[in-house]
């Protein structure tokens, strides 16, 4: 004969009820599980605009070699050209050497907000509790981070379709944009149409980070720093 199932009072069916709206606001399952939701959709919005990140942030890495060999080689030419005494100078390689580190720099601007690179008042900000931080990245980078970039793009939108051949009155002459981009007025200089889009480009991925680290701050105000993944640098020593 089997023995009848325990009784279960209201304290602990209620117990459970809250237990199962909590994990669904927020998320929480078990241990390994995909978090789900709203907290599932925001985590993996995170993630996907962390790979925009780390994607850029390898060209970025790339680039800084290919800056470093374009320098040797334009010092290495220019005194050459004195001793043998003769104009051996490429101002293609100039012009590139320069364009391709402004690219280098663009694109590194939202790997270094994600690495948590920018200025802060380290000794305070060590001191701080999590939450505390949160709030404060949150505040700053919803009401002034993310104002200035979207004030950024706005501005060089215009500039920078211009530069690729647009006409003031917003058309364009032929698709083959290549043929009608700004060019240098230097001898020997390259394009700078593409240079002055990525620009555009350069803050608009910039942009895509820190709706990233406001997401991840939110994540850890709803209780979910495991899967927030911000990156804390760490704080110098205070020298009084």
């Amino acid at each position: 004969m089997t023995e009848p199932a325990p009784h279960r009072d209201v304290t602990e069916l209620a117990e459970e009820v809250l237990q199962s709206a909590t994990r669904r606001v927020t998320g929480r399952g078990e241990v390994g599980e995909r978090p789900r939701g709203v907290i599932g959709v925001l985590h993996r919005l995170s993630i996907g605009l962390d790979r925009i990140t780390s994607f850029t942030g390898s060209i970025a890495w790339v680039l800084a070699w290919v800056v470093f060999v374009l320098g040797l080689f334009n010092v290495v030419t220019r005194y050459l050209a004195r001793f043998i005494e003769r104009d051996i100078i490429i101002g293609q390689a100039f012009d590139l050497q320069w364009m391709i580190f402004g690219v280098m720099f663009l694109l590194g601007l939202n790997y270094g907000v994600r690495e948590g690179v920018n200025p802060r008042i380290d000794f305070w900000w060590a001191n701080f509790s999590v939450r505390r931080k949160a709030w404060i990245d949150i505040i700053f980078h919803t009401f002034l981070f993310l104002p200035f970039c979207w004030m950024a793009v706005n501005i060089l939108w215009g500039y920078s379709l211009t530069g690729m051949g647009r006409s003031f009155n917003g058309s364009w002459s032929t698709w083959k944009v290549w043929e009608i981009w700004e060019q240098s007025t230097d001898a020997g200089g390259l394009p700078r149409g593409p240079i002055k889009l990525m620009i555009l480009i350069g803050f608009g991925l910039l942009a895509l980070q820190v709706i990233a680290e406001i997401i991840k701050n939110l994540l850890v105000l709803l209780g979910r720093e495991d899967l927030s993944d911000i990156h804390q640098p760490q704080a110098p020593a205070r020298i009084e």
